[in-house]
């Protein structure tokens, strides 16, 4: 997919995204005002409702008060006997105790005639006492109920006797309409959301992709070069030496036999590492498990730069202090993972220059640093640097070619071996990558 493309795709989408947005929040908008119309309009009523009751209560409990002094022929006229406490429970101030299924009666018959078709929970307090003596649930559906703890039924800063009806059944629909309202909201928030997070996870997916596109190319590309610049020298010194007469020139045969020599082994190493990557990749990798020491193996790898060095004019130095330096691996991996970052420390290099290889030991593991006086490696690049196919952009500084492959290989190898790779790195001083390994038990 072109970056044309891609640009099209990610335009088109983030205005449908906006979209979306744009006409939850207008229809959000237009809920919620009607909502908070609908809501004004339900409270009006509800508070209408509900003060209707309250007063039928008021009313009949004042009943029921005037029925008890008429039957005690208590002669005190109790004025505003009737209380609401809270919400759905009322208090009757009263002179004496009463007994209950007098009280019983009464209420029935009073909320009867007034139409209140609730089940209450009546208790009696009694102040010599001081405490609720008695309580009652009753329940329309039967005529009679079993007594009931009434844990409603809490006293009250009063004084004198009185009896409390609750009505436990009866709650206000106002929390209830707060309840929707806040449901109004949260399912289109929540869908937005999902939409939004589908949209991210999209854009994140198709530049990955994108990247992936370019590292791919990028590849092809530089695998192209490599392989294509020694498959040529080969062919051009090919036909030196099968000119007959280049036999009377032994020095000359000799030269072109080492350039091919030499752009064979070029040749093998590279496709090496394309075939390391794949084995990598399938998860193929079979690690030996034998003893070795890696100062020994620095070493070997010193040695395998001598020329390369020489021809750059650059130091080597050895700076190996570990009192340890034998792992449990495999040794052809490890020398490749070294030569890779020695490698590496050469090609980023300037001529004349030094690299330090050192060693020390740290809790118990091997750590392995090679450092070098090269270009350095930007900050935001850090974190890609171990990615396969991934190459540090560097302009024309050398002319570095490579796969992108070599740091890949490295990590993939420590983590096989139970250990890990970092970089410190400062732009334009150098990079420093420790190779950590576990020690042999």
């Amino acid at each position: 997919m072109g970056r044309r493309a891609i640009g099209t795709l990610l335009l088109l989408a983030t205005l449908s995204v906006f979209g979306v947005v744009v006409i939850q929040l207008l229809w959000l908008q237009q809920a919620s005002r009607y909502h908070k119309d609908q809501l004004a309009l339900n409270r009006e009523q509800a508070e209408r409702l509900e003060k209707q009751f309250n007063d039928r209560v008021v009313i009949a409990l004042t009943d029921v008060t005037e029925q008890i002094l008429s039957i005690t022929k208590d002669p005190t006229d109790l004025y505003d006997a009737v209380k609401q406490e809270r919400p759905n429970y009322f208090a009757v101030t009263i002179n004496d105790t009463l007994h209950p299924y007098l009280l019983e009666a009464l209420l029935r018959k009073e909320f009867s005639r007034r139409n209140i078709l609730e089940d209450f929970e009546y208790g009696i307090y009694d102040c010599f006492t001081d405490s609720v003596v008695y309580g009652n649930y009753v329940s329309l559906d039967t005529l009679s109920a079993d007594t009931v703890p009434h844990s409603k039924l809490q006293k009250l800063d009063k004084d004198g006797h009185y009896f409390g009806v609750y009505f436990p059944k009866r709650s206000s629909t106002l929390w209830e309409e707060e309840q929707a309202s806040g449901w109004t909201w949260i399912f289109p928030a929540v869908v937005t959301l999902i939409v939004f997070s589908f949209f991210a996870y999209s854009v994140w997916v198709i530049m990955r992709q994108k990247k992936l596109s370019e590292m791919k190319n990028d590849f092809i590309g530089n695998m192209t070069h490599e392989l294509k610049t020694p498959i040529s020298t080969i062919a051009l010194s090919s036909e030196v030496i099968s000119d007959p007469a280049i036999i009377n020139e032994p020095d000359r045969l000799q030269a072109y036999a080492r350039i091919i020599r030499s752009e064979n082994e070029r040749l093998r190493t590279q496709v090496e590492r394309v075939l390391q990557l794949a084995t990598l990749e399938k998860g193929d990798l079979e690690l030996a498990a034998e003893r070795i020491d890696m100062h020994a193996l620095v070493h070997e790898v010193a040695d395998h730069f001598l020329l390369p060095l020489q021809e750059r004019r650059v130091e080597l130095d050895l700076d190996l202090e570990a009192t340890n330096a034998e792992v449990i691996g495999d040794k052809v991996h490890l020398m490749n993972a070294l030569t890779n970052l020695v490698d590496n420390a050469l090609k980023y290099g300037p001529e004349g220059a030094t690299i330090r290889i050192g060693s020390k030991v740290q809790d118990g593991k091997l750590l392995i640093a090679v450092q070098d006086q090269g270009i350095g490696i930007r900050r935001e690049d850090l974190k890609h640097i171990f990615e396969r196919f991934y190459r540090v952009h560097t302009g024309n500084v050398h002319d570095v070619k490579g796969f992108g492959l070599g740091l890949h290989y490295v990590q993939q190898i420590a983590k096989a071996h139970g250990g890990h790779v970092h970089v410190d790195s400062e732009l334009g001083r150098g990079s420093t990558f420790t190779l950590t390994l576990p020690l042999k038990p």
